[in-house]
């Protein structure tokens, strides 16, 4: 369908076809948001075209943005005048001083003259640097287009890819010769000179060369970008494929991120299937190709390891092929597949591709757990300074950084690292400074102290080790470090060493060359005892022998540093006390006891994106009840009230094409009273799947009993499909037309009053937040909207277009309460029913139900 230019608001959108006008208010509401740098809570419930509207809305501000930015830029250079128009100042990277009128006296009581004399200055320095801006701007433009007509850079690639192949097969043959047991042919005196020496290749020493690589390339200027993010990768590749079919789906440089488990090519590393073995092999692969081990005299090597190939390095890891894959991301939008099939045919890789092409792009798109984790979004090159954020399905964001900052470690895991850093500072505690064995010293000391407070002993068997007492103990983060005798040592300090040294990473190094490492100082009858001891610890990981692997045998990786569990545990442990608990579970024996830290304040985390980023819209289908983003979120992080901006839409459908039902009592005048003491559930036809695999069997039959239901009469009359809230079927899983006609929840989903986490939560919102007269204590009110939240996500999947039609069947007297109705979403509260006996009710879903079957 043609685009068209729809106008809302006096601003012009382009838009695929003639939107809902619920979807020009939003784009008008969304347009303000981050023309005047607030933040938005906008909600528009599955069917509306929310996904167009946030990018139609968002791409025309950043269009009209860009537009206002090289008029003034234009400006500047031609007049040498200061900019100060619309407030773009910020974004062109003026200085204060060039912000104000010519004349206006110094602030600092400077005189005059001198005032004037710097301000000056930054305005020379400042076109100066719109110049370079304009240069490096033409040069990217240029490049782009050249790959958007398959012009020389394709090609080059492609050169590329045949020469590095040649170079492998040539290196396969010269291994091959060295493998026959052939000794090289000795020189003699004199002609050491005429032989070559070992060849380092430009790309191993980080030096580029090749084809158009700039130096520009290498530190290039952050552009005003939009960061989109959302749940899961399908969720993004949904929005990645609207984008593509938007009116900006040919201009707009788009980068898709994702995880190396869903962006790797590499088929050896991909292959090790875990998320966490696929990044520590990645690292350890980049890390190799940058570092030279010197070999010490205690490892003086035989003529066989001189030969020893170097370990092994990422082939798609080349400077030249990334920077290609980079400009060829940024020439077209491109899903993480279309990605994944771009990399492995430039033989880059789409992981690194993809970071290199963020400073450039206009929108990029990811998982909101990249952005929302500080030293994840660092890693990944990300600047939220003057940028804009959207979070996508965003109705569980506040969990989500919950779950994202709450760290927990095992028993297991704490006597693991305790071993391989011990036998690690017994092999090279010699060559190690005296800060180093300080740190390494307060770090067993560490993990000594946190085996001790669950009960166990740090130089016992924590598999065989059984516990005095059982349970769960909750401490504040004080108490906890007063109760484990830790509270004298810096942890802040210790946190930044194990940053800074990158500890668990050499400790991974060392465990993977020794496997399971003897200590040296066992005599031998302990030694088997020990070997079986850590064996245990790593379950499927066979010991191996403590002198280094020879060339040929079995490099399997090992499973991740367990210091690298503990540095996270360390890190959580520097939250202020008020803001987190420490949870002690002791559960029989040591190996299965843990330390659990719990955040409580996810404000804290989510301060640094409010702070720094130019504008923030929280965006879902159904965001209700909103109390939660407002007091536990915003308002914790320093947002000020009138900053924040509420946009709500009704739905699309006709009013006659829902049918939502509270029911209170049964057919046999029971009162519905689904509480934890009395609700029960009779057997039913289909049932969600205990395990997530057989999702899509139970969804096939499901949909098959349904379309065969009008075929086979008397037989089959439709179908039931039974599943718990908040489970595999809640979210993401399309119910549209026959196969949602009627939802039906049956109770109210409260979240377990009992959970030491939960009662810790309340208690915390209790004491930091407001309460008005009358109104209910904030930690009653968390548990109502966790519930309510659950409900309206669930009677959402009902509705999916404009043409859908569905009865929603409440079975619960508790909903009939004002409080809890106002709490629903709009587009069905204003349409509710409250049946007090069951057969009116039951009479007008018949009614309902027989009127629509036509529509079918």
């Amino acid at each position: 369908m043609a685009d068209e230019t729809q106008e809302a608001g006096g601003i012009h959108f382009p838009f695929p076809f003639t939107p809902y006008a619920i979807q020009k208010d939003f784009m008008a509401a969304l347009y303000q948001v981050l023309e005047a740098g607030k933040i938005g809570i906008f909600e528009s419930p599955t069917g509306t075209g929310k996904s167009l509207s946030l990018i139609c809305g968002a791409l025309s501000w950043l269009r009209d943005f860009e537009q206002k930015k090289r008029q003034e830029e234009e400006r500047l250079l031609g007049a040498g005048a200061p900019a100060s128009h619309n407030g773009l100042a910020p974004a062109l990277g003026l200085p204060s001083s060039c912000q104000g009128s010519p004349g206006t006296p110094g602030a600092t009581g400077e005189p005059d003259w001198i005032t004037q004399f710097v301000q000056k200055k930054e305005e020379r320095d400042l076109v100066d640097r719109l110049k370079e801006e304009q240069v490096r701007r033409k040069k990217r433009e240029e490049r782009l287009q050249q790959i958007r007509h398959n012009a020389k850079l394709r090609f080059a690639a492609k050169r590329m890819r045949q020469e590095d192949e040649e170079t492998e097969r040539l290196l396969r043959l010269s291994s091959e010769m060295l493998a026959t047991g052939t000794e090289p042919e000795q020189v003699a005196s004199g002609e050491e000179e005429l032989v070559l020496a070992e060849y380092e290749s430009d790309e191993e020493k980080g030096v580029p060369s090749g084809v158009d690589v700039d130096e520009d390339d290498l530190d290039e200027e952050h552009v005003t970008k939009i960061y989109y993010c959302s749940r899961t990768h399908s969720q993004l590749a949904q929005f990645v494929h609207e984008v593509q079919k938007s009116p900006f789906g040919q201009d707009t440089r788009l980068v898709s991120l994702g995880s190396r488990q869903n962006l790797c090519v590499n088929g050896d590393v991909r292959k090790l299937g875990s998320v966490q073995l696929i990044n520590d092999r990645c690292v350890e692969m980049q890390r190799s190709k940058h570092e030279r081990k010197s070999i010490t005299e205690e490892e003086e090597p035989t003529r066989r390891r001189r030969r020893q190939e170097p370990r092994a390095t990422c082939p798609f890891y080349s400077y030249e092929r990334l920077q290609l894959l980079r400009d060829e991301v940024l020439a077209g939008v491109k899903d993480v597949e279309q990605l994944v099939a771009l990399g492995e045919e430039a033989q880059a890789c789409p992981y690194y591709g993809g970071r290199f092409a963020i400073p450039a792009a206009q929108l990029v798109v990811l998982p909101y757990q990249m952005l929302l984790h500080a030293p994840t979004r660092q890693a990944a090159g990300i600047r939220l300074q003057g940028q804009v954020v959207v979070i996508d399905e965003a109705h569980n964001l506040i969990d989500t950084i919950t779950n994202i900052h709450s760290v927990e470690v095992r028993g297991s895991q704490l006597c693991q690292a305790h071993s391989q850093l011990l036998q690690y500072t017994e092999r090279y505690g010699k060559r190690l400074k005296a800060k180093n064995l300080m740190y390494i010293k307060q770090l067993l000391y560490l993990l000594e102290k946190f085996v001790a407070v669950l009960g166990g002993n740090i130089k016992q068997n924590p598999n065989t080790q059984s516990l005095s007492q059982a349970g769960t103990e909750l401490k504040t983060i004080n108490d906890f470090l007063f109760q484990s005798k830790i509270d004298n040592i810096n942890l802040f300090k210790v946190q930044r060493y194990c940053e800074k040294s990158k500890i668990s990473r050499k400790l991974l190094g060392f465990t993977e060359r020794y496997g399971a490492v003897l200590v040296p100082s066992m005599e031998q009858p302990k030694l088997s005892g020990f070997q079986d001891f850590l064996q245990s610890l790593q379950p499927g990981v066979m010991a191996a022998p403590a002198a280094p692997v020879e060339v040929g045998e079995d490099r399997s990786p090992r499973p991740a540093s367990p210091l690298m569990h503990v540095e996270g545990f360390l890190e959580a442990l520097t939250t202020a006390n008020q803001d987190g608990r420490v949870i002690l579970s002791r559960q029989g024996s040591l190996s299965q006891s843990s330390l659990k830290f719990l955040l409580l304040n996810p404000a804290v985390h989510f301060a640094q994106v409010v702070k720094e980023s130019r504008a923030v819209v929280i965006a879902g289908g159904t965001m209700q009840p909103v109390s939660d983003f407002r007091e536990q979120l915003l308002a914790g992080a320093g947002v000020e009230a009138e900053r924040v901006v509420e946009f709500s839409c009704g739905h699309v459908i006709p009013p006659d094409h829902i049918l939502p039902l509270i029911i209170c009592s049964g057919p046999s005048n029971q009162m519905l009273d689904f509480t934890y003491q009395k609700r029960g559930l009779p057997q039913m036809i289909f049932q969600e799947p205990r395990k997530a695999n057989r999702v899509e069997q139970v969804l096939l039959e499901y949909s098959r009993c349904i379309k065969h239901c009008g075929q086979a009469r008397g037989t089959e009359t439709g179908a039931l499909l039974l599943s718990v809230v908040g489970g595999k079927m809640s979210e993401g899983i399309n119910f549209s037309d026959d196969l949602g006609r009627c939802v039906v929840m049956v109770g109210m989903p409260y979240p377990n009053i009992m959970s030491p986490e939960l009662q810790e939560k309340m208690a915390y919102l209790d004491q930091t937040l407001p309460r008005g007269p009358g109104q209910a204590r904030p930690g009653k009110v968390l548990v109502e909207n966790l519930c309510m939240k659950a409900v309206n996500q669930s009677i959402g999947r009902a509705i999916r277009h404009q043409k859908d039609f569905a009865s929603i069947v409440l079975l619960d007297q508790r909903y009939a309460s004002p409080a809890i109705q106002a709490k629903l979403p709009a587009w069905i509260r204003d349409r509710v029913e409250v049946k007090a006996t069951f057969g009116p009710a039951f009479a007008a879903l018949r009614k309902f139900h027989r009127e629509k079957a036509g529509l079918c």
